[in-house]
């Protein structure tokens, strides 16, 4: 019969190795994502690194990650020769706008969808969830004819309006405010407010994680938009910045600095998007799985 001592023992080699096999685990996780990771990064170090080479560094054999010489020329030539400050700019406005109408829209829409009682409720918000599975390639050319038709073709809002009545940000929202509990807003009810003061001042300060997470996805969506775009404007100066680079690149073809250049001013925003709200964009990712 084992002594208490040879007891003691056994257990505490049965934690170690417990303890290793967890180490080594962990380990080899770690090791695997952060492989991925410097593999999904490899092209934009390779773009920027790209945009500070001059044109004979490019083409180097082997090809150096960090530029010996790095230089701003792209970056000059860009800005001088071209309006990439004008389709920054246009890409911005189009962006906001495609963003706040689609929170605005589709907040008012999932608080009806998800808390007012109404004839064919679900009948409509199923209804309206079958628009996720036409494809737009579908739509464009409808869309495009509507526009034509109202005079908004090569103008803001012919490109922000089609955009923002897209049935995502209905549901997210309704999905998310399905968590808010019905009583909250029943006593706001009995206490005299109105049902756009119960929107506005009780349901919408709740739905800030939602709310951002719902605009970073839209944002992201709406900055790197080139198709419709591509569509409806005509003009050089309604052109976006994703539309811009396609055709830059047959206006410089052979330039590839300056084409790395401007991909990298048109990188860096998203990035940055994504980066002051990714704790909001992997929330928005999971909404999805909300009550429903």
């Amino acid at each position: 019969m084992a002594t208490a001592t040879e007891v003691a023992r056994i257990r505490g080699r049965s934690w170690l190795e417990r303890w290793v096999r967890f180490g080594i685990r962990a380990t080899g996780i770690y090791v695997v994502l952060a492989l991925m990771g410097i593999t999904s990064l490899l092209p934009f170090f390779w773009m920027v690194s790209s945009s500070l080479k001059n044109r004979e560094s490019l083409f180097e054999y082997p090809p150096q990650f960090i530029p010996a010489e790095p230089t701003l020329a792209n970056y000059t030539f860009l800005f001088a020769q071209t309006n990439i400050l004008r389709y920054t700019l246009n890409t911005a406005i189009v962006t906001v706008g495609v963003t706040a109408v689609v929170i605005i829209l589709g907040s008012m829409a999932g608080y009806s969808f998800a808390k007012l009682e109404f004839p064919g409720r679900n009948f409509l918000f199923f209804g309206m969830l079958g628009g996720l599975m036409v494809p737009f390639e579908v739509l464009m050319i409808p869309l495009f004819i509507l526009v034509v038709r109202m005079k908004l073709a090569n103008t803001f809002p012919g490109i922000i309006l089609p955009m923002a009545a897209g049935p995502f940000g209905i549901f997210v929202m309704r999905q998310y405010l399905l968590s808010i509990p019905d009583e909250l807003l029943d006593a706001a009810r009995v206490d005299g407010a109105s049902e756009f003061t119960v929107f506005w001042r009780i349901v919408m300060p709740m739905s800030k994680p939602a709310v951002a997470a719902l605009g970073t996805l839209i944002a992201i969506g709406a900055w790197n938009m080139f198709i419709w775009p591509l569509i409806v404007t005509s003009k050089e100066e309604m052109r976006v910045l994703t539309l811009a680079i396609s055709i830059l690149q047959l206006e410089y073809r052979g330039l590839y600095g300056t084409m790395m250049a401007a991909a990298t001013v048109a990188f860096v925003p998203a990035l940055a998007i994504f980066l002051l709200f990714q704790r909001y964009f992997v929330q928005g990712i999971a909404l999805s799985g909300l009550k429903g």
